[in-house]
């Protein structure tokens, strides 16, 4: 079916306004893609560290990847992966969105995290 005995090991690192794509080959990370980071905030995104998400809860985090099989989100309580498949309309990475479970289907509505607050002196 798919590959999830020996899944790949995929990370996503953003900096510098880029999004690089990475695969670990032979203990050796390889750049796979680079693009555009859009809103995403820079660091790095352990995509192979992803759990799949419970459908019978509410998921609100950033979309940091998504590839043929998943949708990947960075959640306060660490990342989750939705099946591809669930989605009519598949969200934009670097977006914040809460995505919830419908008769089989993802639901996803944009979302706004935490408190926006502006420094002054």
């Amino acid at each position: 079916m798919n590959n999830d005995m020996h899944p790949k090991k995929e990370r996503i690192l953003v900096m510098n306004g880029q999004r690089i794509v990475q695969q670990e080959e032979g203990g050796q990370w390889i750049t796979q893609k680079v693009g555009k980071a859009r809103e995403l905030k820079p660091g790095i995104y352990n995509a192979y560290l992803a759990k799949d998400a419970d459908r019978a809860l509410q998921h609100i985090g950033v979309v940091f990847h998504i590839d043929d099989e998943y949708v990947y989100q960075q959640e306060q309580n660490g990342i989750m992966r939705h099946p591809f498949s669930a989605f009519g309309a598949v969200p934009e990475y670097g977006r914040p969105v809460c995505i919830t479970y419908e008769a089989g289907r993802a639901v996803t509505i944009e979302a706004t995290l935490g408190l926006n607050r502006k420094l002054s002196r």
